[in-house]
């Protein structure tokens, strides 16, 4: 199992505010907002995924008002039937997700947070990850929900990852920890960015 150092108290109350401040935000969207923001969002994912060309893509089932990425992961399979998407689905609370196929309309079970996910199967590893994100910095760094998934996942995983969100989610510092990666790319409604070093 993979354990992290606690963040220092005066950043993990800075960080705990950015996290509940960006799912305010985002949760107050309206719905009709967020799919048109989706919608703006997708058409700069399609460029970014033609480019990185992946043929195994994992992502992320829609939580909390994030990006609903459903329908375009949907389409980017059937254009080629070869492709594979990918779920996570943790196994251990403080061990490293797995992730596992998905199949568009095949039945899930909801796990403890009632997220959907892949019941079985054997594992797969994405080639490019898409990663949620709550509140986001320039250089690349996010803040998830705070249970340390996905930094102990891209620790040991080979993936490019992507971040995935909102513009309303930009921040001019995440107060990012030791052991937080970047992300290679950051996409939301307003574009592809290369974060900056």
């Amino acid at each position: 199992m993979t354990s992290f150092p606690a963040p220092e108290p005066d950043f993990a109350a800075k960080r705990k505010h950015l996290r509940e401040h960006a799912l305010k935000r985002r949760q107050a969207l309206p719905a009709e907002r967020r799919e048109a923001l989706t919608a703006r969002l997708v058409r700069h994912l399609d460029g970014l995924i033609a480019t990185l060309a992946p043929q195994v893509l994992g992502f992320c089932w829609p939580y909390r008002a994030e990006p609903d990425l459903r329908v375009w992961v949907e389409a980017w399979l059937a254009a080629a039937p070869a492709r594979v998407a990918a779920l996570p689905v943790v196994l251990e609370r403080h061990a490293p997700m797995a992730f596992r196929r998905w199949i568009p309309g095949a039945p899930m079970p909801l796990d403890r947070h009632g997220i959907p996910h892949p019941a079985d199967g054997e594992p797969v590893a994405p080639q490019v990850l898409l990663v949620p994100l709550n509140a986001f910095d320039d250089r690349g760094y996010r803040i998830g929900y705070g249970g340390g998934y996905f930094d102990r996942t891209l620790a040991q995983l080979r993936t490019v990852a992507v971040g995935v969100g909102f513009e309303s989610g930009r921040v001019p510092d995440t107060w990012p920890q030791a052991h937080d990666l970047p992300m290679a790319w950051i996409v939301t409604e307003a574009g592809v960015m290369k974060p900056r070093a």
